[in-house]
């Protein structure tokens, strides 16, 4: 399959200027829920969780996840 899914919850904190700290403390979870998202580690998103990024990051769930095409060189 050509394409996958990838979190880009690193971009969007750098252009918040935000931490992965204030953004658990902000939404209320863990600092290790964040860090999975952040890193790309997670394979199954909960809902819930991202909601809380959108309204902590105000921002939409698009911003958050990205379709990339891996065949692009």
């Amino acid at each position: 399959m050509p394409f996958s899914i990838h979190i880009v919850l690193d971009e969007l904190l750098k252009k918040r200027n935000m931490t992965r700290y204030e953004l658990a403390k902000r939404m209320g979870t863990t600092y290790p829920t964040i860090d999975g998202y952040y890193k790309d580690r997670v394979t199954r998103y909960n809902r819930d969780i991202v909601l809380g990024m959108c309204i902590a990051l105000d921002c939409t769930p698009g911003d958050i996840i990205r379709l990339v095409d891996d065949g692009e060189a």
